[in-house]
């Protein structure tokens, strides 16, 4: 997969300008076209309650929402999420103007501290490749970091390779919430990761082919939940699918940060239905020996498709139906209702 070949058919480069949005009179409404920047639009926004329409086209940028920006709404000005396209291609080992590089975290081509976020019929995209890049070995490249709690994305699709989507909570204590409801996530490796209660409803997950010639090529989620919170990864009603060959994949695997060895990441799967690329005899593995997956809450239930079928039982652990009570979208969310 060469670059931006995964982007937007049609849609012109927009390079990031310095244009000023528009203003829609006092709607609070702020309108990027192209030439203008998504960046500066959100630089613009002055209070909570604020919604940025992006209009149709590619805007090459990387974009930071701020904690200050709360309840902002980004959207796409269509109803189908490839016509705006945000991209950017940093990596963890990219170099910085000083030296430095950017890290995982930094990475990201968008980024959210923002409470209260809603994001919706937007693609947003890290179009770095490793094999542009054979010098860098730090090759995470997240498309989107969001780590402010009620965040809420519709009908956007998150497009990159190693970690893609990094769904993160503002404090080691914080059980920050969200929420991606009909949503399309690609990568290869720990492409959904993160320590946030994140539920995924109705989304579509896609592993890409890769080429290496060893396996597991990659993994779908790895988690790193906080011990003390009951709610980490829930994928529900969802579909795995893959470009890859059969049982490529693995379902998950535990991420324990160095800088927080008492997580105890939790996954559930449920009601989903898992293509052949997911391994189905071992569908976990471990990130570092002394975790291992099976002393972790990664639990199944229902689940579907050729990548669901249960030959060793204890390579899958399963919910029983009153255990599955506790883990649903209502359960996980709380008090929020995200779209009420």
């Amino acid at each position: 997969m060469r670059r931006r070949a995964f982007l937007a058919a049609g849609a012109g480069l927009v390079l990031a300008g310095a244009a000023p949005a528009f203003a829609a009179g006092a709607r609070r409404v702020l309108h990027v076209r192209p030439g203008d920047s998504v960046q500066s639009a959100v630089d613009a926004v002055d209070g909570p309650g604020w919604t940025i329409v992006v209009h149709p086209g590619t805007y090459r940028e990387v974009v930071n929402v701020p904690a200050d920006k709360a309840e902002l709404t980004l959207r796409g000005a269509s109803c189908d999420p490839r016509d705006a396209v945000i991209v950017y291609d940093n990596a963890n080992g990219t170099k910085k103007p000083d030296g430095t590089t950017y890290g995982t975290a930094g990475s990201a081509t968008f980024t959210s501290a923002a409470p209260g976020l809603t994001v919706r019929d937007l693609t947003l995209a890290n179009d770095w490749l490793r094999a542009d890049h054979p010098d860098i070995t730090g090759t995470q490249a997240v498309a989107a970091y969001t780590y402010g709690d009620r965040t809420h994305f519709e009908n956007v699709r998150l497009l990159a390779h190693q970690d893609t989507l990094f769904v993160e909570t503002s404090a080691l204590a914080a059980f920050d919430r969200q929420y991606f409801h009909r949503c399309y996530i690609e990568g290869d490796v720990d492409f959904v990761f993160g320590r946030a209660t994140a539920v995924f409803e109705e989304c579509h997950f896609h592993t890409l082919r890769r080429d290496v010639d060893f396996t597991p090529k990659g993994m779908v989620f790895a988690p790193s939940t906080a011990r003390a919170n009951p709610h980490g990864i829930l994928a529900v009603r969802s579909r795995i699918t893959s470009g890859a060959e059969d049982a490529a994949y693995k379902l998950a695997r535990p991420w324990v940060p160095t800088y927080e060895t008492t997580a105890w990441p939790s996954l559930v799967v449920r009601d989903t239905r898992i293509g052949s690329g997911i391994d189905p005899v071992a569908p976990y593995t471990n990130m570092r020996e002394q975790y291992p997956w099976q002393t972790m809450r990664f639990r199944e239930y229902r689940n579907s498709g050729p990548g669901a079928v249960i030959t060793v039982p204890e390579n899958r652990p399963q919910l029983m139906a009153e255990e599955a009570e506790a883990h649903t979208r209502r359960t996980y969310l709380g008090d929020w209702r995200p779209g009420a």
